[in-house]
């Protein structure tokens, strides 16, 4: 199986170099030196005048500067700024002064130095604590705050924060952020891969699901890697519906022969089936042109059994040696078209006395089924879906083979929607057999539409 596009989340994580590696923001926001120059008269006189400008102009402009703060901040800041800092030895202040950054204003200018003093001791722990007192002081530019959240994010992300970096990965999607290399169907992708890490695989399942349903919605295009990623998690961590979910939204979006054979070999790979179950699987691989070698005609050939289905089974053998896949060395493969080509004369004169027997008011259900499975064999769907119909009223069917067979009657037959319906019916280990079905009937019908319209 052709091995599925894996993209972890730190990757995106890395896309910018972590930007925050050289960044330095400014801190420069509150006139401190300059403040700290001024006699100690001045600024008793200035710190009077500012306590009576009252508290509503403190909230429009950002809450001001507390005392404690610029007694801690000023020092700090001169300090750091000095010639051969040392954030390691500085780190006592710069823990005294996190404490005392409670208003907007304190919280942008202290997160400020945080960030920086991070930066400068490659402390990324740091700058992730003053990258979020800047963004929770709600004064970042308008056109900066989706940089800061994704900064924020990724810092959170490289510490295995995973939870709080999706908050801030999403501020990062709700002020647009985007860079010449990273858009925001990126930042979605990274959300739902954020989730994966944590292990939360639910949550990741269904996000990745919503933005793909909703970029569709929008009109946009869906990368092909969305489902393939949504594909191969499931599919690693068995997660059952889900994996079929993501296969069907593929396959329906990018059905190439390749692709569906990926679809039918997790399907087979995931499950225990038995012979009339793989033979509706490569029933459908055979219809999307997903068999491509010489072991997917030996399944089928085994599956479908000369003896009981010989058309068929000289049909698919003449189809795979016309493709080049089939050669005469293949052993099995010969004596199976052997012994079909042997029993096709004999099967084909005995279909109108069997169609007679499963007519009669008192045909039994082996009968019946018998009579819808030869028919559908030979491609006489008007005769198995009549058949398939009747043996679903019957007591003791096997409910769910009926149903599927009943339905590649009925999608052969252009009755899109009965099929699906049938389909939709179907449970237990065939279900997901069901499910790609019901994914052909979408591709059959969409092809069919134009024709119909000429």
């Amino acid at each position: 199986m052709t091995l599925f596009l894996r993209k972890r989340a730190s990757s995106l994580a890395l896309a910018i170099s972590l930007a925050t590696g050289a960044a330095v923001v400014a801190t420069a926001v509150i006139p401190v030196e300059a403040n700290a120059q001024r006699a100690p008269r001045e600024r008793e006189r200035d710190r009077d005048r500012d306590r009576d400008r009252g508290q509503a102009a403190q909230e429009q402009d950002g809450g001001g500067y507390s005392d404690a703060f610029r007694a801690a901040y000023v020092p700090l800041d001169e300090a750091l700024k000095a010639e051969g800092a040392s954030v390691a030895a500085l780190r006592p202040q710069i823990d005294a002064l996190i404490p005392l950054l409670n208003t907007a204003d304190e919280k942008i200018a202290g997160g400020g130095l945080v960030f920086n003093a991070g930066v400068k001791g490659s402390d990324r722990g740091l700058q992730l604590q003053g990258m979020e007192l800047m963004v929770a002081s709600g004064k970042v530019p308008a056109e900066q705050a989706g940089r800061y959240n994704f900064i924020a994010y990724q810092l959170a992300n490289e510490q295995r924060d995973y939870a709080k970096g999706r908050r801030y990965l999403q501020g990062a999607i709700d002020n647009n952020f985007t860079t010449e290399t990273i858009g925001r169907s990126d930042l979605e992708i990274a959300m739902a891969e954020s989730f994966f890490a944590s292990n939360d695989l639910a949550q990741g399942y269904e996000y990745l699901k919503k933005a793909i349903t909703d970029r569709k919605a929008q009109g946009l295009a869906v990368e092909e890697q969305w489902y393939r990623r949504g594909v191969t998690v499931a599919y690693e961590n068995q997660s059952v519906p889900q994996v079929y979910d993501f296969v069907t939204m593929w396959i329906g979006e990018f059905p190439t022969s390749n692709n569906w054979r990926d679809a039918v070999n997790l399907t087979r790979n995931l499950n225990t089936f038995q012979p009339g179950e793989i033979l509706d699987l490569f029933r459908l691989a055979r219809r999307v042109d997903a068999l491509q070698d010489a072991s997917d005609y030996d399944y089928y050939v085994e599956a479908a059994d000369p003896r009981r289905l010989p058309k068929e089974v000289k049909d698919v053998i003449d189809e795979g040696k016309a493709a080049g896949v089939i050669t005469s060395s293949n052993l099995f493969i010969t004596e199976a078209e052997q012994v079909a080509s042997g029993r096709i004369q004999s099967d084909r004169a005995d279909l109108p006395a069997l169609e007679r027997d499963a007519m009669a008011a008192d045909a039994g259900l082996r009968t019946v089924m018998a009579a819808a499975g030869a028919f559908l064999s030979y491609d006489d769907f008007t005769k198995a879906e009549r058949f398939y119909e009747r043996a679903l009223t019957m007591p003791g069917v096997d409910t769910n083979e009926a149903l599927i067979r009943l339905a590649v009657a009925q999608i052969e037959l252009g009755k899109f929607d009965a099929a699906r319906t049938a389909l939709g019916r179907v449970t237990g280990t065939r279900m997901p057999i069901a499910m790609l079905w019901a994914a052909y009937a979408d591709e059959k019908e969409g092809a069919a539409a134009p024709a119909m319209a000429m």
